[in-house]
């Protein structure tokens, strides 16, 4: 009989030690090369080594287990308990997504940095409406213009075949009279090697990752604006573990956001000096074309104040203090 007892409580302390690890998936958008994906490897360590491995996080990149438009989506019915989202990627769903991909906003690391803050009560709010909450969020480098032509004025982009990965840069391409095609990150190489495209707005970073450099030869460096990735997470997925494990997955989230963001600034120099290893020129944009860009921004703001109301205002209004 005791023999027995010992058994069942030895089985008993098993089924415990089983339950007690959480298993989530984070899917994301990149390849492993690209330094958000390195800060979410050290992320998802960090949250094994703080929660005692009781929360075991399995990252899939590289859009291997859902697309970047899908990963919101997934996270938000809890088919991933966490995910990494580009925030411009859902501008038409609210307003506050788009706000980091005004072009001339926010124009630095800086003033990206501030900008963050003053967007940040309103996005958790608005994740908190669909049943999620924001972890942290780390931007971009700055963003620049990808093209063969030579710009010398906003002219010069009427026509460009444009990679579209978001509404924002979709309405970029109409007020410049490009031609908005949508690819997103994973097929971006393929979209430039069949002449989907010839042109496209985005970061060093992206252009390092997809080898741009082998399709197209200049890079002009208008830092333009940052956007930002978010780590979002399921409410009821966090409500679920136990508040040491909730703690520690908090703590890490911190820590990858300050690591995040000096990572991103230290990363895009050698990106861009990456580049021009490669045969791409990074080309200043001429004051003709800062121009012409800053009054296509200034457009842009003005709409999406007008489209966010009283608490696009207030956003703005927090970021200029």
């Amino acid at each position: 009989m005791l023999k027995k007892l010992a058994l069942l409580a030895t089985g008993a302390l098993l089924a415990a030690g089983a339950q007690a690890q959480t298993k989530w998936d984070l899917p994301s958008a990149y390849p492993p090369s690209n330094f958000h994906v390195e800060n979410l490897n050290q992320f998802i360590k960090d949250v094994g080594s703080l929660s005692n491995g009781k929360l075991a996080i399995t990252l899939h990149n590289n859009a291997s287990l859902y697309k970047a438009p899908e990963i919101k989506r997934a996270v938000q019915g809890n088919q991933a308990q966490i995910g990494e989202i580009l925030l411009t990627n859902f501008a038409n769903e609210a307003p506050v997504y788009a706000l980091d991909g005004l072009p001339f906003l926010a124009t630095g690391y800086e003033a990206s940095f501030k900008l963050y803050q003053a967007q940040k009560p309103f996005l958790e709010k608005k994740l908190e409406s669909q049943g999620m909450m924001l972890l942290y969020a780390v931007a971009w480098p700055p963003q620049g213009i990808f093209a063969n032509k030579d710009l010398k004025t906003v002219a010069d982009m009427k026509g460009l075949k444009w990679r579209a990965y978001s509404p924002v840069t979709a309405r970029i391409a109409e007020l410049v009279g490009a031609q908005p095609v949508t690819v997103q990150q994973a097929e971006l190489a393929q979209a430039m090697a069949t002449g989907v495209i010839d042109s496209y707005m985005s970061s060093a970073s992206t252009g390092y990752d997809t080898k741009t450099y082998e399709y197209i030869k200049k890079f002009y460096d208008t830092q333009a604006w940052l956007p930002k990735n978010a780590i979002i997470v399921n409410k009821r997925a966090f409500d679920a573990l136990d508040k040491p494990t909730q703690q520690a997955l908090l703590k890490a989230g911190a820590q990858a956001e300050e690591r995040g963001w000096k990572l991103s600034e230290e990363k895009n120099k050698w990106y861009q000096q990456e580049l021009t290893k490669n045969g791409m020129a990074i080309v200043p944009p001429s004051d003709e074309l800062k121009a012409g860009l800053q009054k296509v921004g200034q457009q842009m703001i003005a709409e999406w104040v007008k489209s966010a109301g009283a608490d696009g205002q207030a956003m703005i209004d927090a970021y200029k203090k």
